[in-house]
């Protein structure tokens, strides 16, 4: 191994540990404000770790949906809220059992794959090639990734941006309707 790939491998390490004890401490946390915080840490740590793996556009996506927006619902949610998250009733070991079982079940999925950026990997060989052949004829953009996530992913990229605005919709509907429940209950007692 290369020093510049040794040390991608380290920033990989240190992001995925980040990571995995960020989702400890998200699952033993009980304040719901530190849980939100916490949880904004996750996606700004998976938005590092995507750029690390030259996924520029996941990353940015990550950063602005994930650490910037849902972050901020989430807030505005907890002005509605209790700020102690009840203990559960049930224990533990179900809902664990249930992670590892799927755990493993991705883990046991990606065996098979080729290794990561091995100059064969069918990506390389068809996909890709033919992007960087078609491109430049065929939409005239000359940044790749641009007229790949325009043109030819155009769909694609709208789904991905009408599933984020339904999401935001649903989320001032739920949060707009509760408020308008407690304003009723409180003109209620007044009276």
């Amino acid at each position: 191994m290369t020093p510049d790939l040794i040390g991608i491998a380290i920033v990989d390490v240190v992001f995925f540990t980040l990571l995995g004890v960020t989702a400890l401490a998200i699952a033993r946390v009980r304040h719901l404000f530190t849980t939100v915080i916490l949880a904004g840490v996750f996606s700004l740590l998976s938005a590092g770790l995507f750029v690390t793996l030259d996924a520029m556009d996941v990353a940015f996506t990550e950063a602005a949906v994930g650490a910037g927006i849902s972050t901020v619902l989430m807030l505005a949610t907890l002005a509605l809220t209790p700020r102690e998250e009840k203990k559960p009733a049930h224990s533990a070991f179900l809902p664990l059992l249930v992670c590892l079982v799927t755990g493993a079940a991705l883990i046991y999925g990606t065996l098979d794959m080729p290794p990561f950026g091995a100059p064969n990997n069918p990506i390389h060989t068809h996909v890709a090639p033919d992007y960087l052949q078609r491109t430049p004829v065929e939409i005239g953009i000359p940044n790749i990734v641009s007229a790949v996530l325009a043109s030819y992913r155009g769909f694609d990229t709208l789904g991905e941006a009408f599933v984020i605005f339904t999401a935001m919709i649903a989320v001032l509907l739920l949060l707009g309707t509760t408020g308008r429940k407690r304003s009723a209950v409180n003109d209620k007692g007044k009276e």
